[in-house]
């Protein structure tokens, strides 16, 4: 099973290569690989109905205990078929509704991508695995809905959907950390086995909120729905394999691969049972406002979801039993209902059901599968969808669950028996209309229709024959959603019932409902104003909280002070730590020091010279001062019997010395830039970092966790490194990679400290091609479009505008030909003066014009003065 996604990610990366020389035939080569996988996993079909389970393991991260283990039972298996299934007919579709779109070859890429990540998620045991696939569905997701990124409304909708379903994602980590941790493994079939009660557990609750957060964002239950509708901004290969078929699912797959250890609390059943209803009554009540195909079909499937989500609720076996059901009904319909609308839009050039009507003699085999998937979407028999639809009923009305949520479902069903006749009969019957003209029209290629045609017949054959669908794929997959095996079985004819009669009653009113759309629609247009206050809107305001306090972060904290960006670091470690130290753990001050006159004598002259570097206003001086630093810390080394450190010390701090002088030489003296208040806290702050350091070394001085490892160093120095000088031993012995690391950093440094050193060009503009200039060829301008000063601009716009006489234009031009002549002169005289001395001028190398920069040189090469890098007062020498 690891190989089969590995297989699908293979195929990804080498797509590219294969579109070189396949081009649009690609996408037929591609379909081979899921259309194979979907055979194999069939081949386990026997075995998983008998009730085998069956584990593939593969350690990734031993260390870390984690694996790569794929599991295969009843629902991963069902997952799977229609993954790969479903997937097959989707990448055929996409090589013909995209033919000779430039970046098909990049589309095909992230669809496969996503498909192997949908794949793994499924399979995955580990729930660090399950994360990981779970993550990739987002971003390979994020960027198939975005894939026409040149709109603005697909990148809008790929973040939005990227943005709920990894913000749900974060919260499902911290979920599924707890619940690891909960179970005692990572294994979801350990847990499963474990005899833990996990609804006992003290983390029970904060456990399954956050494992529902990140369902409910992927699955866009109630109120996370709306980034569902507005992922129609992707093409509809897209639409129709993420949000009907598989990524829509991973939600509820998750909440049913949970259900047997987390269902059954009244938390649980409220919870999912309420939200799920009201996503359902939300989804159908939204669709009949719209009018494009598309999102006709994306509240309907929000509608799906909804009741997917309720059944796991109630936790019945009559309702687990039509879980599955409902689960396979709603992937064969409304992966069909998807790509037969984007046939519509293909050949049509609309997908508003207000500007179609007649195209069922021009496309026959479309408005036919459309008819049949648009049954089932309503639940009319001899469809599977009607098979699911009375089992949902049913299972409210055992036990007579909730009279709320069955009238929410009995309003859902009016409203989707609506909206399947919209889709079905608005676009193909009634007068012609479409988007191109009649000769225009014809039906799709078969690419297009191959999968609506298959999955619609499979439909209607699993409605026929449900009980064979039962027996092989639904009731595997229920067991494993009960956590074992229940009594049940599917039938399309359970009697003249209640559940009959409300569905029939349904379906008239819905079809009334039908017939008076119009007038509806216009009246629940009124209600915009309300509903786009939405839970939408909450989304983008909290976007526009999330930029304003970045905003408002930036300005405070990143606002270019090293001051600035210190003093929050060293507060914030001092807060934290500080808190923990005083809340956790109990200070012990240890006043046994046995310490000489000379070691305080250094600690002194170290302290001095650390308050003389602060102090100081001479750059000179704070360099001087805090070589004496460290200086004083060498002798604290060598008076511990420490003179190896001591000599490092020692030269690395005249290193230092040296390396700062060199570099401060030329640098300005010190200047009051901060107030004393800035000061004050500056030494607030410093001090209150040094007292909670000295506390920290006060509090760990006799802790001692571990034996030391210096033991170990000193009794094998000798006879495992024949080296007696400890330290030596350490650094070439023990810590050899981390001190040859050591080594090359210092080699970096000291080349570039070489290379500033040796490297010194002069930077005046143009001196020299080390001084960062620009070099431009240069340009030749003609002379009369050469403007020589303002006065000549504004002759220009007086002659322009007729104000100014042609003959006070011509005086004036040969006015300014006299003062071009003598400054003619002017220049020639100088040029005659300089001439004798070429060095004194220099080409400028981004102008045409010659520039004097002997003045300048000589002040920089000689008169600089180097405190104040400014020049010496008076005239500069000759």
């Amino acid at each position: 099973m690891q190989l089969a996604v590995l297989v699908i990610f293979l195929a990804a990366a080498l797509t590219p290569w294969l579109y070189k020389s396949l081009d649009s035939r690609t996408s037929t080569i591609l379909a081979i690989i899921p259309a194979a996988l979907t055979v194999w996993f069939a081949s386990y079909i026997p075995a998983v109905a008998s009730g085998e389970v069956i584990v593939h393991h593969y350690d990734w991260i031993p260390g870390l205990g984690v694996s790569f283990d794929m599991v295969l039972d009843g629902l991963s298996l069902l997952f799977a078929l229609l993954i790969c299934g479903v997937g097959t007919f989707i990448v055929l579709y996409a090589g013909a509704y995209l033919k000779g779109h430039e970046n098909l070859n990049r589309f095909l890429v992230i669809l496969l991508s996503f498909m192997g990540s949908m794949l793994g998620l499924v399979l995955a045991d580990n729930l660090i695995t399950l994360f990981v696939f779970w993550e990739l569905t987002s971003i390979t997701s994020y960027m198939l809905i975005g894939f026409n990124h040149q709109s603005a409304d697909a990148r809008k909708a790929a973040l939005q959907g990227l943005i709920v379903t990894v913000g749900g994602g974060l919260a499902l980590m911290a979920g599924l950390i707890m619940l690891a941790s909960a179970g005692g493994s990572y294994s979801l079939q350990e847990i499963f086995n474990s005899s833990d009660v996990l609804t006992e557990h003290p983390w029970y609750t904060g456990m399954m909120v956050c494992l529902l957060l990140g369902a409910f964002t992927k699955s866009a239950q109630f109120p996370f729905h709306f980034w569902l509708p507005n992922a129609m901004a992707a093409p509809t290969p897209v639409s129709a394999y993420l949000h009907s078929a598989t990524m829509v699912k991973a939600g509820i797959y998750l909440l049913a691969r949970l259900q047997p250890e987390l269902g059954g609390t009244e938390l649980w059943i409220t919870v999912l049972t309420s939200v799920g209803a009201f996503t359902m009554l939300t989804g159908a009540f939204l669709a009949l406002r719209n009018t494009d195909l598309k999102k006709l079909l994306a509240y309907s499937t929000l509608m799906a979801l909804g009741t997917l989500v309720l059944l796991l609720g109630i936790g019945t076996e009559l309702a687990m039993i039509g879980f599955a059901a409902y689960l396979v009904a709603h992937s064969l319909y409304k992966g069909a209902l998807f790509m037969l609308a984007g046939a519509v839009d293909h050949e049509a050039g609309s997908r508003d059901v207000r500007d179609l009507g007649g195209l069922r003699k021009k496309l026959p085999v479309t408005a036919v599968c459309t008819m049949v998937a648009a049954l089932s979407l309503a639940g009319l028999p001899p469809l599977f969808g009607f098979v699911a639809k009375e089992l949902l009923l049913e299972s409210l009305l055992d036990d007579m669950f909730s009279m709320v949520i069955l009238a929410m479902v009995i309003l859902s069903s009016i409203f989707i028996v609506c909206v399947a006749a919209l889709v079905a009969i608005r676009p193909f019957f009634g007068e012609f209309k479409a988007g191109k003209d009649a000769d225009q029209i014809h039906e799709a290629p078969a690419g297009m229709l191959a999968g609506p045609v298959v999955l619609v017949v499979l439909s209607l054959l699993a409605g026929l024959v449900p009980g064979l669908v039962g027996t092989f794929f639904t009731l595997p997959a229920t067991y494993a959603v009960a956590g074992g095996e229940i009594e049940g079985y599917l039938s399309l004819w359970h009697g003249i019932n209640a559940a009959l009669l409300i569905s029939i009653a349904s379906i008239v009113l819905g079809f009334i409902l039908f017939k008076n759309w119009d007038k509806v629609y216009l009246q629940l247009r009124k209600l915009d104003p309300i509903i786009n206050r939405g839970p939408e809107l909450g989304y983008f305001k909290f976007m526009d909280g999330l930029v304003w306090t970045a905003e408002w972060q930036t300005r405070l904290l990143q606002n270019g002070s090293m001051r600035n960006y210190l003093r929050v670091i060293i507060l914030s470690f001092v807060v934290i730590t500080g808190y923990t130290l005083l809340t956790r753990y109990q200070l012990h001050w240890n006043f046994d020091l046995d310490v000489t006159f000379y070691e305080v004598f250094a600690v002194l002259m170290l302290v001095a010279g650390a308050a003389a570097a602060v102090l100081t206003s001479s750059r000179m001086g704070a360099v001087a001062y805090m070589g004496s630093v460290g200086f004083f810390v060498a002798m604290i080394f060598i008076l511990f019997s420490a003179p190896d450190l001591g000599i490092t010390q020692i030269l690395v701090e005249t290193l230092t010395v040296i390396l700062l002088v060199l570099v401060l030489f030329r640098l300005p003296s010190f200047s009051n830039i901060s107030s004393p208040l800035d000061r004050a806290s500056d030494a607030f702050v410093a001090l209150l970092t040094g007292a909670l350091m000295t506390l920290l070394i006060m509090v760990t001085i006799d802790v001692q966790m571990f034996e030391p490892i210096s033991d170990y160093m000193i009794a094998n120095s000798v006879p495992l490194a024949q080296g007696r000088n400890i330290v030596n031993v350490i650094l070439v012995d023990y810590r050899a990679l981390d001190t040859l690391g050591e080594i090359f950093v210092l080699a970096l440094a000291a080349m570039g400290v070489y290379a500033m050193i040796k490297f010194n060009p002069k930077t005046a503009p143009g001196s020299n091609h080390h001084a960062g200039t620009l070099i431009l060829p240069p340009k030749h301008i003609p002379e009369k479009d050469i403007v020589h000063s303002l006065e000549e601009i504004h002759q220009r716009m007086l002659e322009e505008q007729n104000i100014v006489p042609a003959d006070e234009i011509e005086q004036e031009a040969l006015d300014d030909e006299d003062l071009e002549r003598s400054a003619d002169a002017e220049d020639e005289a100088r040029n005659a003066t300089t001439g004798s001395n070429p060095s004194m001028t220099k080409k400028n190398a981004q102008h045409d014009g010659v520039h004097d920069y002997s003045d300048y040189e000589e002040g920089t090469d000689k008169d600089i003065n180097p405190d104040t890098n400014e020049p010496h007062k008076g005239e500069p020498k000759p």
